[in-house]
């Protein structure tokens, strides 16, 4: 049984409402742009970089659309302006190409892992985390699955707290200590009542914090080390969770936590609430690490699989954003 249905039209009409605010941003700025112009020359060029690195596409990410535009632009050796909407959205969807996904639900695919499917997640306080762990866990558990979450950020007694209240929520189990306990141990407390109880997925929450990167890198490193006690290859996914109002923040803290551990799937929440949402674009380019998660809304349904396909109709739909 998958994790979440096929993309529904009422996920896309949430994915349109969600990208609303980034795509005003950007058609208003382009359509500036482009004004009395008729062919793409160096001054639009220049108005679409401004424009791309306003939305948080990011310096980097924006450097290489403009090149690749301009290649375009000698080889075809004209194109109007009117063709550039189109162009841009080529362009985008090839930045997305490599952001692959694996089976949403791998420890029923052939054997790829044992049961429970293990799932760490970072990011740094204040992103979304807690938030993300609880839609993740409802939305497994309505796919069918047996679900049990681990509350290893035992550096703020908020966070145990925030998680419990989830975990009521939701109706699943949740292994904690008192604040100040080893979060190694929780961890591995955790995937041990996963095994015992037979459970499909643990999911563990970790410690936020950024001040002391040593310790950071440290500390993750023990609890990964902890979990492979109980299961060899645990965990199976490390979550990397950031909050794409923040822009090029996110991608600052990206390149902290890749470098902290070992995170191959990324998740992206707030994007409903930001004209930033080109820093998908960033981190799917930037980093070696697919987005596997969008958050466009506070319902628990508004954690969305990240569809590439559509992400960039929606980005490039002019009925939605005019």
């Amino acid at each position: 049984m998958g994790v979440f249905d096929f993309f529904s039209r009422e996920k896309k009409q949430k994915l349109d409402q969600g990208l609303e605010k980034t795509k005003s941003n950007m058609f208003s700025k382009m359509t500036k742009a482009v004004a009395g112009k008729t062919t793409v020359d160096e001054e639009v060029l220049d108005e679409l970089e401004e424009v791309l690195v306003s939305a948080d596409v990011g310096v980097d990410t924006t450097v290489k659309v403009i090149e690749s535009i301009e290649e375009r632009v000698k080889r075809d050796k004209y194109f109007g302006t009117n063709e550039l909407n189109n162009i841009l959205r080529e362009e985008v969807a090839k930045i997305l190409e490599g952001n692959e996904i694996q089976d949403q639900n791998p420890f029923n695919s052939a054997g790829q892992h044992k049961k429970p499917y293990v799932i760490m997640v970072v990011g740094v306080n204040g992103v979304g985390k807690t938030t993300t762990i609880g839609k993740l866990a409802h939305q497994y558990k309505q796919a069918g699955n047996k679900v049990v979450l681990g509350a290893a950020d035992t550096f703020r007694a908020a966070a145990i707290d925030q998680l419990t209240v989830w975990a009521e929520r939701v109706d699943v189990p949740i292994v904690k200590k008192e604040m100040g306990s080893d979060p190694a141990s929780v961890a591995f407390d955790s995937v041990k009542s996963g095994v015992a109880n037979d459970a499909d997925v643990v999911i563990i929450d970790t410690a936020g914090r950024l001040h002391n990167k040593v310790n950071l890198m440290n500390e993750l490193s023990k609890v990964k080390k902890v979990m492979k006690k109980m299961i060899e290859d645990a965990p199976h996914e490390v979550l990397l969770i950031l909050d794409a109002s923040t822009g090029q923040n996110a991608i600052a803290q990206a390149k902290e936590f890749t470098n902290a551990t070992e995170v191959n799937s990324i998740a992206l929440t707030k994007l409903d609430g930001t004209a930033k949402g080109g820093v998908v674009l960033g981190v799917a380019d930037q980093f070696n690490i697919p987005v596997k998660y969008i958050g466009v809304g506070e319902k628990m349904e508004d954690l969305q699989v990240f569809n590439k396909e559509e992400f960039v109709d929606s980005l490039f739909s002019k009925e939605e954003s005019e």
